[in-house]
């Protein structure tokens, strides 16, 4: 079985970001786990970015992450959040209950600061970014991680997209050197 990551609500708002991080749990290199509560947090955050957007198409889009990995919505995280301690902010509490209930080893996230490495370390996970979490999946398996962003760029039609415009959303999304990275792969 692959190992399980709770991908945080910070790293499914981005669009290109989100499709790498799908497409590499469907080339089954990672499980991708969120709770309800994650996704809620995207939808909002979308909204909120993006008010231009329909909420029925973010909330389609969400029903389709959870069809296509049937088994990464977490439930029954709740009552382990009063007994998580993460330092000053209680808030994303939750999204470790979430990786402690759904047996993730990892949390990817844009925010580290919020997920102490003590704190985790004591609960046996690690919060790693998405630009490093992208980075080891490229390193497990370059050719797999090449093909996820190819087949990104293949299949947006409207606009039509290349490789290198996905690398450039990815490096804008806050992983610029995984995008670098595979840059370099593909030269």
């Amino acid at each position: 079985m692959t190992f399980g990551a709770v991908l945080d609500a910070n790293v499914l708002v981005p669009v290109a970001l989100a499709d790498t991080l799908l497409g590499a749990a469907e080339a089954g290199l990672f499980r991708p786990l969120w709770s309800g509560r994650i996704l809620a947090e995207v939808r909002s955050a979308v909204l909120r970015v993006r008010p231009e957007l329909a909420p029925a198409r973010v909330d389609a889009r969400l029903h389709a992450m959870n069809a296509a990995f049937e088994d990464a919505l977490v439930t029954g995280w709740e009552p382990l959040v009063d007994g998580i301690v993460l330092g000053d902010d209680p808030d994303d509490r939750h999204v470790v209950a979430t990786a402690l209930r759904g047996g993730a080893e990892a949390v990817v996230t844009s925010n580290l600061s919020d997920f102490p490495e003590p704190a985790m370390t004591g609960l046996g996970l690690h919060a790693v970014s998405a630009d490093d979490f992208l980075l080891d999946l490229a390193d497990l398996d370059s050719d797999a991680m090449l093909a996820v962003v190819r087949r990104q760029a293949a299949v947006k039609t409207r606009p039509p997209l290349t490789v290198g415009d996905v690398l450039a959303a990815l490096a804008r999304a806050g992983v610029p050197r995984f995008a670098a990275h595979v840059r370099a792969i593909v030269v």
